[in-house]
């Protein structure tokens, strides 16, 4: 059920019979040869597919997220931490305001982590209110089934690239990326990062087949559903 095509009105209605929203974060970053706005597309998308035999109402993906270590890589966008905040602070007064109690956000990128910290904060002024952040890609299933298919998985490596974040007339590499030390990436800045990375990819190879993924997208999907139903206080 997206927001997109609904009307205030059917919000409301919505609002009274089930006060669970879903709202999917993303951020536009570095993906080697994926699309910059991977994290955004398949937050969205399982989000989209996780909620929708549920009837929960899926707002628009919030795009943009922090991910100050890649920005000497062109096209990647990062907040501020204060602004993130902020933004989110508005958005969760919104689906208050809406009717909304219990609110799910499917997070598909690493560096929004900070967002649950607030989140939490922000239910010490609502105390009617739950919110549940729900990481899809880092879920114990998820991973199970990632670890499964090759355990060398990382960030814009093969367990990224779905039919739907690759791009048209790219070629992926034929070749197993080494991991890097990751104790002097973690120390370096964003234009020694990209030294260190290079394509971006951390490590792994580029691509398995499709198949393999999707079963590990439906994997993902029947997880994130989980966390929309299971367990609220």
């Amino acid at each position: 059920m997206l927001v997109a095509e609904m009307n205030w009105m059917q919000i409301e209605e919505q609002a009274r019979r089930d006060d669970r929203c879903v709202l999917p974060l993303g951020c536009i970053e570095q993906h080697a040869y994926l699309s910059l706005a991977t994290d955004a597309i398949l937050a969205e998308r399982v989000a989209n597919e996780a909620a929708e035999p549920l009837g929960i109402p899926v707002f628009p993906v919030q795009a943009y997220g922090m991910t100050p270590g890649f920005t000497a890589y062109p096209g990647t966008v990062s907040l501020r931490m204060s602004t993130y905040v902020a933004l989110l602070e508005d958005l969760l007064e919104g689906f208050y305001r809406s009717g909304f109690r219990r609110i799910v956000l499917v997070n598909g990128h690493g560096g929004n982590s900070p967002a649950m910290t607030f989140a939490t904060e922000w239910m010490g002024k609502r105390p009617d209110a739950s919110v549940r952040m729900h990481n899809w890609w880092a879920g114990p299933r998820f991973q199970a089934a990632v670890r499964q298919v090759d355990p060398a998985a990382s960030h814009a490596s093969w367990m990224e690239n779905f039919p739907w974040n690759r791009l048209a007339g790219v070629a992926l590499p034929d070749a197993v990326k080494p991991p890097f030390d990751s104790a002097l990436y973690q120390a370096a800045n964003p234009a020694r990062k990209r030294e260190i990375l290079g394509d971006g990819n951390f490590h792994g190879c580029y691509q398995k087949p499709d198949e393999e993924m999707l079963r590990l997208w439906a994997v993902g999907v029947e997880e994130t559903r989980a966390a929309m139903v299971e367990s609220w206080p």
